[in-house]
């Protein structure tokens, strides 16, 4: 990756949602919503105390997450749509 966040920020590439309802009727591309759910591509060391302490985050490269709609920033890395938001962005971790 050509890209490596620092601090809490972490990289995420956007997992596209399903083009048919649970009834069965396909979903326009028009009508679609950009999904809220992705996975890290990468991420920072962590955040740091005042007192100069590393935090760990808590996620990491390859976790599946859920993130808020309006969360983070598009930037394009090597091609791809990604996300670049900080830690505290991250909703959970989907298992």
């Amino acid at each position: 990756m050509a890209l490596k966040p620092l601090h809490d920020r972490v990289l995420v590439e956007r997992v596209e949602s399903e083009e048919k309802t649970a009834g069965g009727l396909i979903i326009p591309e028009s009508a679609k919503e950009k999904p809220a759910e992705g996975v890290i591509v990468a991420a920072g060391e962590g955040a740091r105390k005042d007192s100069g302490e590393l935090i760990p985050m808590a996620v990491k490269e390859g976790d599946k997450v859920l993130f808020g709609k309006w969360s983070g920033t598009e930037v394009t890395v090597d091609g791809k749509e990604l996300l670049i938001m900080k830690e505290s962005d991250v909703l959970g971790i989907l298992s």
